[in-house]
Parts: C-alpha cells; structure tokens; sequence
C-alpha cells in the first residue's frame, strides 16, 4: 500500500525553508502555558523510585483513567488511555471496520485529513457527506449516504476545521441512522474544552453502544509533545480496543500520564475559561481583518481554526505557498479538507501574533493579488 505523505507536513516544510518571516498558522500547537500543576509533578516525577520509571499498565495509569472516567460519569473499564487523540481515533475506527458490518466510512466534508488517511490505512472505503453552510450536521445527507456497507460515521465536535459546534439532537438522529445500518459512531471532542457558545455537549450524554467518544489533552493543556489521548468504548469493544492498542504500542509513556493526571486533578476551571477567553479575542481581532481583506469567512464556534475565501484566490497548495512567500502568512489549503471548502484556507489561531497575520492578509489582499489560480 502507498501512504500519502499529510500535506501539514508539506507546508510546515515550505514555510520552514522560505526566507523572510513567516506567521505559522498552519499546526494547532497552543502558545499558551501549560497547567502549572503540570509543571510541578514533572519535577516531582524526577525524584520518584525506579519502579515509577517502568511499563504503566497498558491501558493507562489507573489513577488517570478513574479521574477521565468521573469527568465523563463513566466507568474506568471503558477507558482506554492512548499515544494522543489521533492513536484514540485509530482504535475506534478499527473496532468499527474489524465487525465484519461493511468497510465503508462516512466523514463530514470538510473533513480533518487524518480520518481519511485512517481509514484507507485500515482496509476502509471513505465516503465523504456535505455538512450544512455553517458546518453543522446535515442529518439528511448522511441519512441518504448511509447504507449496509456502512460500518462506521466519523464525527468532529467542536469541528476542525470549520469550528462547527454540533447539535446534540442531530447527533442523536446520526446515532439512530448508524443503528439502523448496523455502523458504530466515532466522536472526537478533542476540542471539547474549546466551547465559544456555551452549547457542547458530549455524545456520551446518549448513553449508546453505538457510540465511541475519543479526546486527549493535547489542546485543552497545551501540551501537544506529551501525547496522551484516550478513548471511552462501549462495554462490547473495549476488550479489542486494549488489544489492538497493547499490540500496536504495549502502553504510552508514564511521566506524561502522570503529569497529566495530577494537572487534571489541581488545574481549576479559570485555566480553561481563560484560554477561551484569549481565543475569542483573537477571533474578533482575525474576523476583523478578514472584513478589511474582503474575505468571506465562517467564525467559529469552537475550536480555535478559521477557514476563509479570498476572491480569485482559491485555496489551492500553489496559492497557499504564494501566501508564504508574499505575504509571509503560513495557512492550509482548503483543498487538503476534502470537496466542500476547496476554495477556502484554514488558519489556526494559536499564534500571539494571529492579528498580525490578519493584518498582513488584509494588506496582501487590498486590491487583489495579480494572477492567482
């Protein structure tokens, strides 16, 4: 099989080797401090006995999953703690094409490239569904896209790359379609703690077996390079789920799993609110920009990504290095989220200098660039 190298790792390079400066709005690496409950029990964690620097059980430290599981009023059992999200993702979408229920995978359009990428890595066929104009669940797409060689549907709340917040109702609706067709439901709320509405709440709430919730803490503490992730999985898959992870990896790493359950523990929620709080502000100073540009743009209700469209300017790889090298603003092309936003690019907002780049894209754009294409 070939694997298709991510285009992140594409443009990343290019903005990398260009001269000049160039604003990297490109990955979702928060700037922001992690916990500084975080911070401490890594220090603790360099004075504790060489048992504690050996395998933790393969399904995660037993202290992290209980504090996940009472976050999410679930039992400990159905937790799996795992190598980021993404390894989350992996597991879910692999029980779900490992039934012998179809190979099929529905995924929202525009789609995070991963789950694409996933899914040809497992034997699975991706189909991809049109989601509403502001990004929302569009029930009756999916509705029709579903079928017997259905076996699973891939769902993203707060949504990237459109900052989508999902409606719990339709993602019920979703869940009813998924029973019917014999598919599971995989969640990824990753985001979850990125909530600009007020109005997210988690699929567990359904209470189905048809239903696999995955997040992590990666965004949420800005902590990206410590890679713990996990997954919430019905009673009947969990037991796969721990053997495909244990195969795959034997168990993650235990300081992060350790810092990152005492940072669960002690961060109080000003932590979170805060970062919220610092997002929105740079929505409104981007949005802003993006007006003085002329862009036509979707503002986000969660998430921290804005997708916008430049007249004449489609979000092609070509012109998305364009903007590296003459405006010095580093995005990702729309082209790279499936069908529905092409003519779109992506922009994360987890800069300090995120104005900056909206006021050079407004500069860029004054009057349009000559020849784009």
């Amino acid at each position: 099989m070939e694997y298709e190298e991510p285009n992140f790792f594409h443009v990343m390079q290019y903005a990398a080797a260009a001269d000049g400066d160039v604003i990297d709005m490109v990955s979702g690496n928060p700037d922001w401090e992690p916990p500084a409950a975080l911070r401490e029990a890594l220090r603790e964690y360099a004075d504790l006995p060489p048992a504690d620097f050996q395998y933790p059980p393969s399904d995660g430290l037993r202290e992290l999953r209980g504090a996940i599981a009472e976050r999410r009023g679930v039992d400990p059992e159905r937790v799996v703690v795992t190598n980021g999200t993404g390894e989350a993702n992996y597991l879910a979408m692999a029980r779900a094409l490992d039934r012998d229920a179809g190979d099929e995978a529905l995924l929202m359009d525009p789609v995070y490239p991963y789950y694409p990428g996933k899914t040809h890595l497992l034997g699975g066929e991706p189909t991809l569904v049109p989601t509403a104009r502001d990004g929302g669940l569009d029930v009756d797409a999916i509705r029709e896209a579903a079928s017997e060689d259905t076996a699973l549907v891939v769902l993203n709340t707060p949504n990237n790359p459109t900052g989508a917040v999902y409606d719990l109702d339709a993602v019920r609706e979703v869940v009813e379609i998924a029973a019917a067709v014999d598919a599971l439901v995989v969640v990824d709320e990753v985001y979850d703690r990125f909530d600009l509405t007020g109005s997210f709440e988690s699929a567990l709430t359904l209470d189905s077996e048809r239903v696999i919730v995955t997040s992590g803490f990666s965004k949420s503490m800005a902590i990206t390079g410590f890679r713990v992730g996990y997954g919430v999985f019905p009673e009947a898959h969990v037991g796969d789920a721990k053997t495909r992870h244990m195969l795959v990896n034997v168990t993650g790493a235990r300081p992060s799993q350790y810092a990152v359950y005492h940072a669960l523990e002690e961060t109080p929620s000003d932590y979170y609110a805060a970062s919220r709080d610092l997002l929105a502000d740079r929505v409104d100073a981007f949005a802003a920009a993006l007006d003085a540009a002329g862009a036509e743009y979707g503002r986000p209700e969660g998430a921290f990504y804005v997708l916008a469209r430049f007249d004449g300017f489609p979000g092609t790889m070509a012109n998305v290095k364009r903007l590296i090298d003459e405006a010095g603003v580093a995005g990702m092309p729309g082209e790279a989220f499936g069908t529905a936003r092409d003519e779109w690019i992506r922009f994360a907002l987890v800069t300090p200098r995120a104005t900056e780049a909206a006021e050079r894209l407004a500069d860029y754009f004054d009057g349009g660039p000559a020849d784009a294409g």
